[in-house]
């Protein structure tokens, strides 16, 4: 069984020393390919440079997290696009002075995860409201970016789903290049994204017995759209539920949607999701 993990973050295995015996566990589940997803400047530069130590086993992600921007968030935003063609390293100085190209298996395959998160706010209503204000104006900023470079983008939202479609509406960003990460609403929202064009993909969540409305949106969407991810070290599927999640995991998401949400083979899942995710993030 061939698998891409199309969300994943990897910082928290290097964190922990642990990253050689995942990605080999991962390997040996049949993954094919990871993705690890930028969520602020303190992991954009180790991705790639995961990125250049795995060539074609790990690909990564440029984006804020709604859960990251604070007050400064513009000086974040800024190093995005540098990391699209250009090889200067975060925090080198600008100069006039020729950067030498990026090779493409070094670029990022997408802008992500950006969006919005009502969850995480703090309690008091004015502190609250704040920093929405400016997860939503660097959550327009990254669309901006994600326009300007034609690349896919990856969407965070939580408890504000709505709110999400109607900046994607208004940024002019292709939604056909648009994934909704870790989709948990319904069937309802999932038609929201199906007829402009866009799509979502699915963690262990589906394995969970309480998300019949889960599986009801990913069959509404269709195995020929699907996705599946991770988000390790978060939201570990079923039989290993209240351990920390990590790649190899994939496989039981895989076997659990293709045999109790799609009734086709594990085999024909992977070969669909896989060749859904190579052709949305150009891999």
């Amino acid at each position: 069984m061939s698998l891409i993990d199309t969300h994943t973050h990897l910082e928290s295995f290097v964190q922990a020393g642990t990253l050689p015996g995942a990605l080999a566990r991962a390997r040996e589940a049949g993954l094919d390919m990871m993705i690890s997803i930028g969520t602020s400047p303190e992991d954009w530069a180790l991705y790639r440079d995961l990125a250049r130590e795995h060539t074609g086993f790990v690909r990564y992600t440029v984006g804020l997290h709604p859960c990251a921007v604070e007050a400064n968030w513009e000086s974040a935003q800024a190093q995005v696009e540098e990391f699209w063609g250009r090889a200067r390293p975060l925090g080198a100085p600008r100069s006039n002075a020729a950067v030498p190209a990026v090779p493409p298996y070094l670029e990022p395959v997408a802008v992500g995860e950006i969006g919005l998160d009502r969850f995480h706010l703090p309690k008091d209503a004015a502190e609250a409201e704040k920093i929405f204000g400016w997860q939503r104006a660097a959550f327009a900023a990254g669309l901006g970016s994600a326009k300007k470079l034609g690349c896919p983008v990856v969407i965070h939202s939580r408890g504000a789903f709505a709110e999400c479609v109607e900046m994607i509406d208004a940024s002019g960003v292709e939604w056909a290049k648009v994934v909704f990460h870790c989709f948990t609403e319904g069937e309802a929202e999932m038609a929201e994204l199906t007829k402009r064009g866009g799509c979502a993909s699915f963690t262990g969540i589906l394995t969970y017995k309480s998300a019949a409305n889960v599986r009801a949106a990913a069959k509404a969407q269709g195995l020929a759209r699907l996705m599946i991810e991770t988000d390790a070290p978060y939201l570990t599927p079923m039989p290993h539920r209240g351990k920390p999640n990590e790649p190899a995991f994939l496989r039981h998401t895989a076997e659990f949607a293709a045999k109790e949400v799609f009734g086709v083979s594990p085999g024909e899942l992977a070969a669909i999701t896989t060749a859904n995710a190579r052709s949305f993030f150009g891999l």
